[in-house]
């Protein structure tokens, strides 16, 4: 019996390299994001944090809601000379993902066949066997800065007609729901292990595109919060791409509640490159490249119409 000591990823002739996204997200509205339900109430989910001053509730991003909606965000993306969906084209959706490596969806995302299975891809049927791919990106973050109670507020589900007689059913039916107020600031992450540049753009285009979509049910979608970083007013963003992480991670305390002092201290890690304090949007070397501000954003999108390019001419 041979052992089994390689990862089973395919041989590549590009190099591969880890990427971080480091962002603060603004919620420009209020957000519903489903937790779970209590006597008709939609609840929220929040987490609780214990601070020297005592314990808080915060309002929160989950990163594995996040992660659904980037998922969902590339299964979705159209195809513009096929006229179908990508996930479509692939085979490849939720629940069932196709687990192939060659996948630019499960390639970062990861998936999961459990049992030999027939699948309709455009037409055709698959045979898929049992088969397992392991995710290399993953997520964190999502605690909102400030120690903002959620507001519940009544709403309701009114029917389609434009006109109903007395007698008639149905009637509006009303429920309560919570919501993060506007204005909360998220501190979120994502974290690439091993991949090419063709396949962290993926991650980029899926990033950039989720961001107008997070959220359950209406309203909808955050934006990247611009502050202080190299310039007075830009994006708070940053994009490394590396083999030893030179830079210091601008991750934010959960425990700080103030606005002032987490987007400061975002920006002094933001700046920290081998022990040194920076001022340039770019700052490259053999093992590490970081990029800042709205160069970070420019070279997200680079890699996302790269993305467009490769998969959905």
């Amino acid at each position: 019996m041979t052992v089994q000591t390689n990862v089973g990823l395919p041989k590549v002739d590009v190099p591969r390299y880890h990427f971080d996204i480091y962002a603060v997200l603004e919620g420009p509205q209020e957000l519903y994001f489903g937790h779970e339900t209590q006597v008709g109430v939609n609840i929220v989910e929040t987490v609780r944090i214990a601070t020297e001053k005592g314990e808080m509730e915060k309002c929160y991003i989950s990163p594995t809601k996040r992660r659904g909606v980037e998922r969902r965000t590339l299964i979705w993306a159209p195809v513009q000379s096929e006229g179908v969906l990508l996930g479509d084209k692939l085979g490849c959706g939720v629940p069932h993902t196709c687990a192939q490596p060659t996948c630019p969806i499960c390639a970062v995302f990861g998936g999961l066949i459990t049992s030999t299975t027939n699948v309709d891809v455009m037409g055709k049927t698959e045979k898929r066997s049992p088969t397992t791919t392991i995710g290399r990106l993953v997520h964190g973050g999502g605690v909102a800065i400030q120690p903002q109670d959620v507001v519940e507020k009544q709403r309701a589900m009114h029917p389609s007609m434009m006109h109903k007689a007395p007698e008639k059913e149905p009637t509006p039916m009303p429920f309560r729901r919570q919501y993060n107020e506007p204005g909360l600031l998220y501190p979120v992450y994502n974290h690439c292990l091993s991949v090419t540049e063709a396949e962290f753009t993926a991650v980029a285009y899926a990033f950039l595109n989720a961001l107008a979509r997070l959220g359950a049910g209406n309203p909808k979608g955050v934006r990247i919060y611009e502050g202080k970083l190299i310039e007075e007013q830009e994006p708070l963003l940053v994009v490394d791409r590396y083999l030893v992480p030179l830079g210091k991670r601008p991750i934010t305390s959960p425990s700080v509640t103030s606005i002032r002092e987490a987007l400061a201290q975002f920006r002094a890690d933001a700046l920290q490159v081998e022990g040194q304090t920076v001022a340039q949007h770019e700052v490259s070397g053999p093992h590490f490249t970081r990029w800042l501000g709205s160069a970070a954003y420019r070279k997200l999108q680079e890699y996302a119409v790269q993305f467009a390019e490769l998969y959905l001419k």
